[in-house]
């Protein structure tokens, strides 16, 4: 991933615990290593630290997504959310003004 580690708020890394207390499984989506939004369905089993690399969650399937470039986890904001947000926002401001 060319992007280096954000650090996560404690609340973000609470609710990825609670949703693997209560063994939720859904949808996943994230910014993946080529800046596009992925998605993944599953269960989080783990919140883990990977030295030099950051916080990931790791799902029932083996699946690794850093917790810094979460957009919702189970239809929750994660941390990249905001950056999605201004993401998706951005088609709308460069054409504002333009006749259609």
């Amino acid at each position: 991933m060319d992007t280096s580690y954000t650090p996560v708020s404690y609340d973000f890394r609470e609710v990825i615990t609670e949703e693997i207390a209560k063994q939720t499984s859904g949808k996943v989506f994230y910014w993946n290593a080529n800046q596009a939004v992925d998605e993944v369905i599953g269960k989080v089993v783990k919140l883990e630290e990977i030295s030099g690399k950051g916080m990931f969650i790791i799902l029932d399937s083996g699946t690794q997504v850093r917790i810094d470039r979460i957009i919702t986890l189970f239809g929750k904001p994660g941390a990249a959310f905001d950056e999605y947000d201004s993401f998706a926002n951005q088609c709308l401001a460069c054409t504002a003004g333009v006749p259609l």
